[in-house]
C-alpha cells in the first residue's frame, strides 16, 4: 500500500512538471493553435473535452484532489460562458454626448421603456386585475412600443438640450440643434418616424406657437422665460411634451405653478373622467401660487382659452379639449385615448390673442380634394403631402426641403382652407407665461404617463 502511494505522488509531480513545461511553451508561442494538451496523459484533445491546465494547477495548490476529466470540462465551459455573458453586458451600447446613436440601436430587443404607471381610482379599480383588459393590452403592444420609442427620443433630446442651454444663444441655432438631434435619434424616415411639429420656443408673454422663421436673429436672454415645446412621432403616434426654462431663479414659483398644475391634471385624468373636472382641479392648484417679479407680487393665473387636447394618429388635435379652468365641457375621457395634458401659468390677464408673424402651419385633417388654380400652389401642396401630410410644419422646414418663393402659394392654400395657419398666441405684453406638458395614454388596465422622465 505504502509503495503505491509513493508512486502516485511521484506520478502526479511528474505530470505537474509536464503541465508547467507545456504552459511555458504556449507562452512562447511554440504550441499549435488548434490542439490542447491533456495534463494527465499529455495527449492532444479536441473540442470541449480538454481540461484547462491552469484550473488543475489551482486545484493542486488548494490541496483538493483532481476532478475527473468530464467534470473539469463542464466547469471550464461554464466559466467561459459566464465570462462571455459578462463581456456582453459590459459592451452594451451607451449614448454619446452629444447624442448621435439612434434609439433602436440602444434597445436592440425592440422593447422600449414604458412611462410612469398610475393606477385608476374608485370605480375603475377592477381594471387593474381584469384578464380581459390585459389581453386587450397585449393586442395593442405594437402601438405602445411605437409611442414609447418616440418618448425615449424626447427624453434623451431634452436632456441634451437642457445641458447646452445658456443665455446668448441664437434661437434659430437652438431649434435646429434640437431638431437635428431628434432626426438622428429617431432615424427620421419620411412619414414613418420623425418630428411631429415645429419646435415651439415662445418667450415671455408669448404663450405658444412661436418658432423663428429664417433670418430671425432673436437671442435668448438671462431674464427670458422660454417654453420649449417639441414633439416626436413613430408611425404617426405622437409624443407632445413641453417644459419651461428660466435662468433667473426669480421665476421659479411661476414654473413650479404650471409644473404642479400639469401633474395634478395628469393625476386627475382617467377613463370616464369628465374633462371639466380635470380643468377645475388644475385651476385650483395653479391659482394657489403667487410670484414676486422685480419687487411686485403677481397672482398666478391659468390662461383660460388655452387647453390640453386628445391626440390621434397623425393628428395633434384630435377633437377633445382638456380645459385648465373650471366650467369646461362635460365630455368624458375614454379607454385607449391619448391626451396631451398641458397647463399655462401667467402673470398677465390669463387670456391669449393671436399676434406676431406666423411660423406654424398644418394641413387640415379632414380636407378632401380641392381644385387649385395656381400651379405653384399645387406643387407646394404635393411637397406638404409627401413630407408632412397632416402633421404641423413651419417655414424653416420648407426652406430645408429646398422650397423658395412659396409665400404666395402658401397663402393660397390657407385661403382655400386646405392649410391652417397657427399664429403665435400672446398674453399682455410685459407679462410672463410658463408651460409644462405631458402625453398620457389611458390603457385598459392603467394610466401611462408616456413622456415622464427623471427631469419632470
Amino acid at each position: 500500500m505504502a509503495g503505491t502511494d509513493v508512486e502516485a505522488v511521484n506520478g502526479a509531480a511528474a505530470a505537474l512538471d509536464k503541465v508547467q513545461l507545456v504552459q511555458q511553451q504556449e507562452a512562447k508561442g511554440s504550441s499549435k493553435a488548434d490542439g490542447k494538451i491533456d495534463p494527465v496523459g499529455l495527449k492532444p484533445l479536441n473540442g470541449t473535452d480538454a481540461v484547462e491546465p491552469q484550473s488543475l494547477q489551482d486545484d493542486d495548490e488548494d490541496g483538493q484532489p483532481d476532478a475527473p476529466a468530464g467534470e473539469g470540462s463542464q466547469e471550464s465551459t461554464k466559466k467561459k460562458k459566464k465570462k462571455n455573458r459578462s463581456k456582453k453586458k459590459k459592451e452594451a451600447i451607451q449614448q454619446t454626448d452629444p447624442p448621435t446613436i439612434p434609439i433602436d440601436e440602444l434597445f436592440p430587443s425592440g422593447e422600449y421603456p414604458e412611462g410612469e404607471i398610475q393606477q385608476y381610482k374608485d370605480d375603475n379599480l377592477w381594471r387593474t386585475t381584469s384578464e380581459e383588459k390585459r389581453e386587450l393590452e397585449r393586442l395593442q403592444k405594437p402601438i405602445y412600443n411605437s409611442v414609447r420609442r418616440a418618448a425615449e427620443v424626447h427624453r434623451q433630446v431634452r436632456k441634451y438640450i437642457r445641458s447646452i442651454l445658456k443665455p446668448g444663444m441664437l434661437m434659430t441655432d437652438l431649434c435646429e440643434t434640437l431638431e437635428n438631434t431628434v432626426r438622428r435619434l429617431i432615424k427620421e424616415n419620411g412619414l414613418q418616424a420623425g418630428i411631429a411639429f415645429p419646435t415651439g420656443c415662445s418667450l415671455n408673454w408669448v404663450a405658444a406657437h412661436w418658432t423663428p422663421n429664417s433670418g430671425d436673429n432673436t437671442v435668448l436672454q438671462y431674464d427670458d422665460v422660454m417654453k420649449l415645446d417639441f414633439g416626436t412621432h413613430v408611425d404617426g403616434y405622437i409624443v407632445d411634451c413641453a417644459f419651461t426654462v428660466a435662468f433667473n431663479p426669480m421665476f421659479n414659483p411661476l414654473l413650479e405653478a404650471s409644473k404642479e398644475a400639469t401633474n395634478t391634471g395628469v393625476k386627475e385624468s382617467g377613463i370616464d373622467v369628465r374633462l371639466c373636472d380635470v380643468g377645475a382641479a388644475i385651476q385650483e392648484v395653479m391659482e394657489s401660487y403667487e410670484v414676486e417679479i422685480n419687487g411686485k407680487v403677481y397672482q398666478v393665473k391659468s390662461i383660460r382659452n388655452l387647453n390640453g387636447h386628445s391626440i390621434g394618429p397623425y393628428q395633434i388635435h384630435a377633437g377633445k379639449s382638456v380645459p385648465i379652468v373650471k366650467g369646461g365641457e362635460q365630455t368624458k375621457m375614454e379607454e385607449g385615448e391619448f391626451f396631451a395634458i398641458e397647463t399655462f401659468a401667467s402673470t398677465g390677464k390669463g387670456f391669449v390673442r393671436e399676434d406676431l408673424e406666423v411660423s406654424h402651419y398644418m394641413k387640415n385633417f379632414d380636407v378632401g380634394h380641392m381644385p387649385l388654380r395656381l400651379p405653384r400652389a399645387k406643387q407646394l401642396l404635393a411637397t406638404i403631402n409627401k413630407h408632412f401630410s397632416t402633421l404641423a410644419f413651419c417655414r424653416r422646414y420648407l426652406d430645408r426641403l429646398g422650397e423658395t418663393k412659396y409665400l404666395m402659394a402658401l397663402r393660397n392654400l390657407c385661403d382655400a382652407g386646405i392649410v391652417q395657419p397657427y399664429p403665435p398666441l400672446c398674453d399682455v405684453k410685459g407679462s410672463y407665461v410658463s408651460q409644462f406638458e405631458h402625453t398620457i395614454l389611458l390603457r385598459p388596465t392603467c394610466k401611462e404617463v408616456i413622456s415622464r422622465g427623471d427631469d419632470y
